[in-house]
């Protein structure tokens, strides 16, 4: 590689690292034809770890950070004093193709800031992702950022060629948008938004492919004064309306010469791990915001319990359950109990008394769900009682020795 391309490299993948959502879950396996690149086997990518311990990455960079737009919260914003480069599209396609015969990369996750217009950039966008396919048999992965702005044939253009399209969000409320991005429109982002789950379930019900791993989307938090209760419901919105297969949570990063009206420090990193947190609650465990609200307080997630225990230890009476006979729905709500172990309980019980041994052996998370749980041999009343049953709860950081 030139010396010129190593420098945008650096820069333009150096200023995608604050766009969090780069999963492939969901894309449809494929292997490459003959004389093709690529493959795609529907597992987490961009440097994560599938069940078997494999990591897989992808090549995450943006066409350019020069941006016509001057958002506050961004660091590639048009007012701010980085390096800036851009590259070309037959660039990108040639770090594509190179890095993945060298096996770097298994896939392509390609965002980029504004140039010219809307269109122009998302023209140059499809074009990475068309030039890939067509002319390089690329079949890996390909997720592409859209542009909202950009006309709706663009947008749908785009999604013949990736698996993957996403529109961010940004913030959780219009004022947020309003006030630290105005040059931004929240309601053209979730019109877009729309255009795009129609487009999906078209081509579901009709069989063909255009964005075949559905549409995700990011927001900041700790950049303004949203609770997590209001970031929540807005997820619970775009997740009931569009469909969204993830809402990805980015814990603000100060940025240098920052606007005054910007925070100076980030978030507690928990608080971002919180909010995942009752986002796997809405979205697995049959919790509504509301419920999760409950928990929180004045509409900020506990950072030293899960949401999940938050809400149990409100709801008290609501406890215990008994493993052997409660319905599915309320063991889902028991503290440390997972999904899958929820399953395993409900299958096991058809065939024998749960013990609470038979519980250990069925999830790790026994310490939190004991308080919770009645088995054949274990009625815990007393203790769901006690006012210290929250602080012997906390998972307390332990120190690691060198010596195990």
């Amino acid at each position: 590689m030139d010396e010129k391309l190593a420098k945008k490299l650096r820069i333009l993948a150096d200023a995608a690292k604050y766009d969090a959502s780069c999963s492939s879950s969901g894309a449809p396996k494929r292997k490459a034809d003959v004389g093709g690149l690529g493959s795609t086997d529907g597992n987490g990518i961009c440097h994560a770890y599938t069940p078997d311990g494999r990591c897989v990455s992808l090549l995450k960079i943006l066409l350019t950070n020069y941006c016509l737009f001057d958002c506050a919260y961004c660091v590639n914003r048009r007012s701010s004093n980085v390096k800036r480069a851009k590259f070309s599209v037959d660039e990108v396609v040639t770090l594509t193709v190179e890095f993945y015969k060298r096996n770097y990369i298994e896939g392509l996750f390609l965002s980029s800031g504004i140039i010219r217009s809307p269109d122009y950039t998302m023209e140059q966008m499809l074009l990475v992702a068309k030039k890939l396919r067509r002319n390089h048999g690329f079949r890996g992965y390909i997720h592409l950022k859209t542009i909202p702005e950009a006309s709706p044939w663009l947008i749908e253009e785009a999604g013949l060629w990736a698996d993957r399209l996403s529109i961010n969000l940004e913030l959780p409320t219009e004022k947020s948008l309003e006030r630290l991005a105005p040059e931004k429109d929240g309601a053209s982002i979730e019109t877009a938004m729309a255009q795009m789950f129609e487009r999906i379930e078209e081509a579901r019900e009709e069989r063909r492919h255009f964005s075949p791993a559905g549409q995700t989307t990011q927001m900041i938090v700790g950049a303004d004064d949203t609770t997590d209760a209001d970031v929540l419901r807005t997820s619970a919105k775009l997740y009931g309306h569009y469909a969204m297969k993830r809402v990805y949570y980015s814990a603000f990063s100060p940025i240098p010469d920052s606007s005054a009206i910007l925070p100076l420090k980030s978030p507690p990193l928990m608080r971002e791990s919180r909010l995942y947190q009752a986002d796997w609650l809405l979205r697995y465990y049959g919790f509504d915001v509301d419920e999760i609200a409950a928990g929180t307080d004045k509409g900020m997630l506990d950072l030293d319990v899960d949401p999940k225990l938050a809400w149990a230890l409100k709801n008290r009476h609501r406890f215990p359950v008994n493993v052997n006979s409660a319905e599915r729905e309320m063991l889902l709500r028991v503290p440390g109990l997972g999904a899958r172990a929820v399953d395993k309980i409900v299958v096991a019980r058809k065939h024998t008394t749960l013990r609470l041994e038979d519980v250990a052996r069925l999830t790790s998370g026994l310490k939190r769900a004991k308080p919770f749980l009645i088995t054949a041999d274990h009625h815990p009343k007393a203790r769901l009682d006690s006012l210290g049953l929250r602080e012997r709860l906390i998972e307390k950081p332990e120190q690691l020795s060198l010596f195990g």
